[in-house]
């Protein structure tokens, strides 16, 4: 189910049961246990329930122990996280053991920022209809610009960004970045939807966001920072 989810993220359950030779309540149990595992992501659309595969887990298995062993087939598999998701919509989401204020916090304070955004800060008065800014001492120019579209503290935050850290990815025009906050516990559960891509789109602009999601959770949760190769692509020049 996962290779048939890698294959065309973004399927019903009706899609997912033509594939497979066995009950409608079989996938559903399947995709239950899947989701409590954290391996699938469910939206719903309108009446219909849209399941993606969530690469974010993945990435938190390379970053803890597949680097430990084998570091190029690590980056091997960097790569494949790139490519989980429809070209068209890319959902991830993961669990932080912190509060929704501090997750908050973390996601707009610049300095914060740039500890797991590959050393870049985004600057902003962070309210509704406002710019933001992205760039790093290190970077050449600007990394990214933008509007706040939506922001709703500490639960949600809606963007608008066009990409400036290549001309290829600055080619791509703007996209569109949610970030919704659910507390669960003594934990967020943090779901990142990055959308409005057009068919094909470049990796650049969504593939770097399991590293990000993983050393945001490693920084709330322990104060270290990811030293996995790109991390702190900016920070350090």
């Amino acid at each position: 189910m996962l290779d048939e989810l890698f294959r065309h993220a973004g399927q019903t359950l009706s899609a997912l049961e033509a594939r497979f030779d066995i009950t409608r309540f079989a996938v559903m149990k399947h995709l239950k246990l899947l989701e409590a595992a954290g391996l699938v992501v469910t939206r719903r659309r309108g009446r219909e329930r849209l399941h993606f595969l969530n690469p974010v887990p993945i990435r938190l298995v390379h970053d803890r122990w597949v680097s430990k062993y084998a570091e190029p087939w690590a980056a091997g598999l960097s790569e494949l996280t790139t490519r989980l998701e429809d070209p068209v919509e890319k959902v991830f989401e993961i669990y932080i053991r912190t509060a929704p204020d501090r997750l908050w916090e973390a996601i707009t304070d610049p300095e914060i920022r740039s500890k797991y955004n590959f050393g870049a800060r985004v600057i902003s008065d962070w309210t509704q209809g406002s710019r933001f800014e992205m760039g790093a001492p290190g970077a050449p120019g600007s990394l990214g610009e933008g509007r706040n579209l939506e922001v709703d503290p500490p639960r949600k935050l809606v963007q608008s960004m066009v990409a400036l850290w290549s001309d290829e990815a600055r080619s791509e025009g703007p996209t569109r970045i949610t970030w919704e906050i659910e507390p669960i516990g003594d934990s967020c559960r943090l779901t990142v939807t990055h959308d409005e891509l057009r068919e094909g789109a470049s990796e650049e602009l969504y593939g770097g966001w399991p590293m990000i999601l993983s050393g945001l959770k490693t920084w709330l949760e322990t104060g270290q920072l990811l030293t996995t190769p790109g991390s702190l692509l900016y920070g350090s020049q």
